[in-house]
């Protein structure tokens, strides 16, 4: 059973009035579902909000496995960069990702969970920088480790940026974190 019958009206929900705020009544009229349907296969809300951010996993690994067997590691990693920062652009995303920050502090599993994919968004930036460097296309000087961090970093700020400034464009910033990522990565 998924909670994207209506993906757009629950992540909305939850982005704009926030876990807390949010009834299990307003979840399962965003769902489409009564309560008797929708918690045979979801406990209480808390697994429903799991569900909401681990339903977007699998396409994203296999993107990421595309990615690290691409022949062209410096485009595969554009590739990634501008996956990973799509989700910035979706004015319902920000919040989101921000009200999942806030659980994840008092919430082990959902901890768990942002942490696997950190780990995984990192272990692909690192292996695409490596093969980067090995191939002559970035500075092999730079540590992949530390380069996947920064640049993970650069990508995170575009959504707390979108999440807490109103006026932030991260569409119109994302040809910048371009720039920026070629001009750091790049040998001179």
């Amino acid at each position: 059973m998924s909670v994207h019958r209506h993906p757009y009206a629950l992540r909305n929900l939850l982005a704009t009035k926030g876990f807390e705020r949010t009834t299990t009544a307003e979840i399962c009229r965003a769902a489409g579902m009564s309560a008797g349907n929708l918690f045979p296969y979801f406990p209480n809300k808390r697994a429903i909000f799991l569900a909401v951010f681990e339903s977007e996993g699998d396409d994203k690994a296999e993107r990421f496995a595309q990615a690290l067997a691409a022949d062209d590691p410096w485009g595969a990693l554009l590739e990634i960069v501008d996956l990973l920062a799509a989700p910035a652009t979706n004015p319902l995303t920000p919040p989101l990702v921000m009200e999942a920050m806030v659980q994840a502090y008092r919430d082990p599993e959902l901890e768990t969970l942002l942490s696997r994919d950190s780990a995984d968004e990192h272990a692909t930036i690192a292996g695409l920088l490596t093969r980067a460097a090995a191939a002559g296309q970035i500075d092999p000087e730079l540590d992949p480790d530390s380069a996947a961090s920064w640049v993970l970093a650069l990508i995170s700020s575009l959504c707390t940026s979108a999440a807490t400034a109103p006026a932030f464009d991260p569409a119109g910033h994302l040809p910048t974190l371009r720039l920026i990522l070629r001009r750091f990565l790049r040998a001179e």
